[in-house]
């Protein structure tokens, strides 16, 4: 069977930025999926303009490695990591705040996905799967790209709390907790999210 490396190279990518195929190309602007299945189907290639639209997007990625598969997928800054805020503060009660607060200093983050700020959680309701006190690394998104699963810091006019989201009844979005215990479901429409933060990476202290 040929080995189609032009995949295995996309593949890669999209694993590295810890999307799906089709939000992956969502995200890099393309208008469906089915272009990057036709490069795994062996149809197409890696061509110029999506190794483009790649590294605009994510420019950790190397563009030659994309085209030819030569050098490394990451350049060597990337390789190094990324420098995130960190605000020494409550993410709930500070993420309003943070275009006003200075930076304690910045934390080297391995592998980046794009990561806009790093701040404290001091809440309970995530219980062991996040304890009170671990420092979360947030990616702003837009509420279109929510992917049901997933960990987000949602701020709305009636809460801003950190949870897993989860797609409800009717459309509605369902906001769990780890401590499901001690804490209700929260529940909200999409269009009532005023800001939507991914949680890319977490630092728990012992």
């Amino acid at each position: 069977m040929h080995e189609n490396k032009n995949w295995q190279r996309l593949e890669a990518v999209i694993n590295w930025a810890n999307m799906s195929a089709n939000f992956f190309a969502h995200h890099i602007g393309l208008s469906r999926g089915e272009n990057l299945y036709q490069i795994k189907r062996g149809n197409n290639g890696i061509s110029l303009n999506l190794a483009q639209r790649i590294v605009d997007h994510f420019p950790q990625v190397s563009k030659l490695w994309l085209l030819t598969g030569e050098g490394d997928m990451l350049n060597d800054e990337a390789r190094r990591g990324t420098l995130v805020p960190f605000y020494r503060v409550d993410v709930e009660r500070s993420i309003r705040q943070v275009g006003e607060l200075e930076a304690e200093c910045k934390l080297l983050l391995p592998e980046s996905t794009g990561c806009d700020l790093a701040m404290v959680y001091m809440g309970n309701a995530m219980g062991r799967q996040l304890p009170l006190g671990a420092i979360v690394f947030l990616k702003r998104v837009e509420p279109e790209h929510l992917i049901p699963g997933k960990e987000y810091l949602v701020c709305s006019k009636q809460f801003d709390a950190l949870r897993v989201v989860r797609t409800g009844q009717d459309g509605r979005l369902r906001l769990v907790a780890g401590d499901k215990k001690n804490y209700d479901d929260l529940e909200l429409a999409r269009e009532e999210i005023e800001a939507l933060y991914l949680v890319c990476a977490k630092m728990i202290l012992n």
